[in-house]
């Protein structure tokens, strides 16, 4: 141990003695409750797990999130986490245990109290705040302590997370008998990040162990390949960083997925229940799907997904009136529109809302170097078609600025995914006729995509 981790436990130390003092175990013990929210199950189960963390700031990052409501952050998560993680640890994550019973209270998940527990007393403080499980690492208790710390975790009925960085570490989790262990894919010595310890450690724990794998993980690309090697993830810095909390556990979880062509309010409904960030709002009058501004207003009333107007060649005056009385996020070009278009659109639109571009793609990849443009949509030329085109194109390229669309529907979205955009976009594929999203066919494209 040594620099940052050193550094945390030798202040962590002096916070345990001046705590006792403060809330002596004696003043709380009698009251303490073994814990009724099973950790270990709520990580079992065929699907990916989740340990979505409440997290305001960090060593590595400062303030993460500065508008940091426990409460309502846990009722975002509660639709779709295993367990909920809360940062107690004072002085460097800007955590508190009165955070504990606050989310217990938000979300019916096992609430993990993650902390650089060194003394059973925190242990005991953590159950009398309603955590039902407790962070223990490795990196920083030799055996003995962990046995002790853990033997007072399961004598409250309470979970442990046993965190490991390294093989050495790795083997003691084995020969402690570890039910569930955490891999840090964070140094704790220089803060760095390396997914491979992941690859490289998970395949060594063997069957009885569920696997965790912590820390650097932000994209559903990251996911479902580390869903090969683990049982689950936690992950917070990456959500916590959002405004949308909601919008940002779906990208995680999902992906950055759209559901283009909407023109009704149920429809948009539908998309938001099933998991989907975006709303695509069609204006070019050519378009099966095209919507009115009333229409659209309509639309956009029933679900918060983030809205996208899609345009073809429009009038920059016009682009920029629906964007503004529509708060729009993104307006969408799927016309010939070129650079000076673009630098005209940028220098007019409000800064919040984004410029995307479709680019057609047969046989060859088109360019991407429009500048101001934030993401690229890939497809077959005709949109709303049904139409693919040959998605080996992709293999090799960086893809966390496109989504790709053609012909998505449940039968293909999988194998889409894995090409690695950072999204789809769905149109005819989840329809009953042009115009027409059927909710069964959106829920089966999200069920499939979660399948993991």
């Amino acid at each position: 141990m040594q620099t940052v981790l050193a550094k945390i436990v030798a202040d962590k130390a002096i916070w345990v003695e001046a705590r006792k003092q403060q809330q002596p175990l004696a003043s709380f013990q009698n009251e303490i409750q073994p814990s009724t929210r099973h950790f270990y199950d709520a990580l079992q189960g065929a699907r990916t797990a989740f340990i979505l963390e409440c997290k305001k700031a960090s060593p590595s990052k400062g303030v993460i999130r500065d508008d940091f409501d426990p409460a309502r952050i846990a009722s975002i998560y509660q639709h779709y986490a295993s367990a909920i993680s809360v940062l107690t640890d004072e002085k460097y994550f800007q955590g508190s245990f009165d955070f504990l019973p606050v989310v217990s209270q938000s979300a019916p998940q096992p609430i993990l109290c993650k902390d650089f527990i060194i003394d059973p007393y925190q242990i005991y403080l953590a159950r009398y705040y309603q955590a039902d499980a407790c962070l223990l690492m490795l990196s920083v208790l030799d055996d003995e302590q962990y046995r002790q710390l853990s033997a007072v975790a399961h004598s409250l009925k309470m979970g442990v997370l046993t965190e490991v960085s390294n093989d050495e570490e790795r083997e003691r989790a084995i020969a402690l008998g570890a039910k569930v262990v955490g891999i840090n894919n964070r140094d704790l010595r220089d803060l760095s990040i390396d997914l491979n310890r992941t690859r490289q450690l998970a395949p060594k724990l063997g069957h009885g162990v569920t696997v965790i794998s912590e820390s650097g993980i932000n994209t559903y690309g990251q996911v479902r390949e580390l869903s090969h090697f683990a049982n689950g993830f936690l992950i917070g810095s990456a959500l916590m960083a959002h405004d949308d909390l909601n919008a940002a556990v779906r990208r995680v979880l999902l992906g950055e997925n759209k559901v283009c062509g909407l023109t009704r309010a149920q429809d948009a409904k539908a998309a938001y229940d099933a998991g989907a960030v975006y709303g695509g709002l069609i204006f070019a009058p050519a378009s099966p799907r095209v919507v009115n501004i009333d229409q659209a207003r309509e639309t956009i009333a029933a679900a918060p997904l983030q809205y996208v107007g899609v345009f073809q060649n429009a009038d920059i005056a016009d682009v920029c009136q629906k964007a503004a009385v529509l708060s729009l996020s993104a307006v969408q070009l799927h016309g010939s529109e070129d650079q000076t278009y673009v630098n005209a659109l940028r220098e007019a639109l409000p800064r919040n809302v984004q410029i995307w571009k479709a680019l057609s793609v047969s046989d060859a990849l088109p360019a991407r170097d429009y500048h101001h443009v934030d993401k690229y949509i890939f497809d077959n030329g005709q949109g709303g078609s049904g139409q693919r085109f040959d998605w080996s194109l992709l293999q090799g390229q960086p893809l966390d600025n496109v989504l790709l669309a053609g012909g998505l529907a449940a039968d293909n979205c999988v194998q889409a995914a894995q090409v690695g955009c950072a999204g789809l976009d769905f149109n005819s594929g989840v329809e009953s006729q042009p115009g027409i999203k059927d909710a069964r066919l959106l829920a089966s494209v999200f069920q499939t995509l979660r399948a993991y």
